[in-house]
């Protein structure tokens, strides 16, 4: 990378996601939702000492609905673009981005219990009788 061109590209691709990630976080109430979940499942992560592999599932999970969430806002912005009125197919296209979020969050959250469920149980079940 020794064309000052190419890192100036390069710069302005990172500032143009940057500004991508921004625009989520601010107009996307779900977006924070997302992130308390985030912050939840890395804090009970750290907690369970889960091991490299179950840490490595539980990245990958954060990062199926963060993907989601960003790919349906930007289908969102482009039906928008597209089709300003009310059309059938524009409501499809935005339906079926909604509903890729939630099959990606409902992944996570299963995955979830089946990583931190075995390790609360034993947790908690020092309390019990």
């Amino acid at each position: 990378m020794n064309n000052p061109r190419q890192a100036h590209s390069r710069l302005a691709a990172f500032r143009h996601a940057f500004s991508g990630l921004w625009h989520v976080l601010r107009s996307q109430r779900n977006a924070w939702i997302h992130a308390i979940a985030t912050i939840a499942a890395l804090a009970m992560s750290l907690w369970l000492h889960l091991d490299r592999l179950e840490w490595a599932v539980v990245m990958i999970v954060i990062g199926l609905v963060w993907m989601a969430e960003f790919l349906n806002t930007a289908l969102e912005a482009v039906v928008d673009l597209a089709s300003p009125d009310l059309h059938p197919l524009a409501k499809v296209g935005k339906d079926v981005g909604a509903a890729a979020v939630l099959i990606a969050a409902v992944t996570a959250a299963t995955t979830g219990i089946i990583l931190f469920g075995p390790p609360l149980w034993v947790k908690f079940s020092a309390f019990l009788p």
